[in-house]
């Protein structure tokens, strides 16, 4: 046997090495044939990127050039498909983009405009987020909203006297129907008579308060303080706006108030007189919030109704 005799068996393979040629030359003449391999469609890389590994985003030097821009405005140019008015017509929220967008180019083209504070700015009320979604009609989420309410408020702090006129009018289509910081009464002012006035409410007690400058009297329906207040703690908390700002002896006072008690009609005062020193005297609004004699509280007290008794409880131990 051949596979017994080592000489044997080296002979058998070197017979196949000389038969094993044959196939790759048939191979070879069949795609030499192939006009895949043709020269002519080869596209030859420059040197400089031959076996060097290159990246989509870097350019490859080429022979090619770009196909014109379209013009859409040519009567002539039928596309294909229908093209979308709105470069956002496939995102979730197409409206609210193009808002945001129209937004955006807005704030960069007047970003170097001067700017107030917010409490300068004037006040709008912006549209509530179902407000909004009812405008743009498409569910947009809270946090974009948000961010667009951001973008509103940094153009509505642009100097109002240096604001452009399209700048106003976008402002607007974001703001409340009946905008309530838009119909406020005009601020009071000082009578002919050097007279402020001030009206305050705790919980049943209503009072007007009218100062004016003098030397410190303080009358209250018609009584002097001691006679209106017999309490000190009552006679102190009426006039505590004239006391934390140092003018107890630059004004007088004439106040008129009912209801409630004595203590509630004091605080009343209190916010009457306050209310009445701003208009004398407007940059004293730190320190009268300080203070804290031009903040309202808003509690009242139920009035019974005449004639209600309250039923009482009977107790567990008592049998029917």
């Amino acid at each position: 046997m051949a596979w017994q005799n080592p000489n044997g068996l080296v002979q058998a393979m070197h017979s196949i090495r000389q038969a094993a040629p044959l196939r790759p030359v048939l191979q070879r003449s069949v795609i030499s044939r192939s006009p895949i391999w043709s020269t002519s469609t080869t596209t030859s890389l420059p040197k400089s990127l031959n076996g060097k590994r290159t990246y989509a985003t870097e350019e490859i030097p080429t022979s090619f050039t770009a196909a014109p821009p379209l013009d859409f405005n040519d009567p002539k140019f039928r596309p294909a498909r229908l093209v979308p008015a709105s470069p956002s017509y496939f995102s979730g929220n197409p409206k609210f983009i193009d808002h945001l967008l129209n937004l955006e180019d807005i704030l960069a083209a007047n970003a170097n405009l001067p700017t107030v504070e917010n409490s300068q700015a004037p006040r709008m009320a912006w549209l509530k987020l179902p407000q909004f979604r009812d405008f743009v009609g498409e569910q947009v989420p809270t946090k974009k909203y948000k961010g667009l309410l951001k973008i509103l408020q940094r153009l509505n702090r642009i100097d109002p006297k240096l604001m452009p006129e399209d700048v106003g009018r976008t402002i607007k289509q974001f703001v409340r129907p009946g905008n309530p910081y838009a119909n406020k009464p005009a601020p009071a002012t000082v009578d002919e008579m050097g007279r402020a006035r001030g009206r305050g409410k705790r919980k049943s007690s209503s009072a007007v308060a009218f100062l004016v400058e003098g030397d410190g009297e303080v009358r209250v329906n018609g009584k002097t303080l001691v006679e209106a207040f017999p309490r000190v703690h009552d006679r102190e908390s009426a006039t505590w706006a004239l006391r934390s700002t140092s003018r107890l002896d630059k004004y007088n006072v004439w106040a008129q108030v009912q209801g409630g008690g004595t203590t509630g009609q004091a605080e009343a005062i209190t916010l009457a007189v306050a209310r009445a020193l701003l208009v004398h005297e407007p940059a004293l609004k730190p320190a009268l919030r300080k203070a804290g004699v031009i903040t309202v509280d808003a509690r009242r007290v139920e009035r019974k109704k005449p004639g209600h008794v309250k039923a009482r409880k009977m107790p567990t131990w008592v049998k029917r």
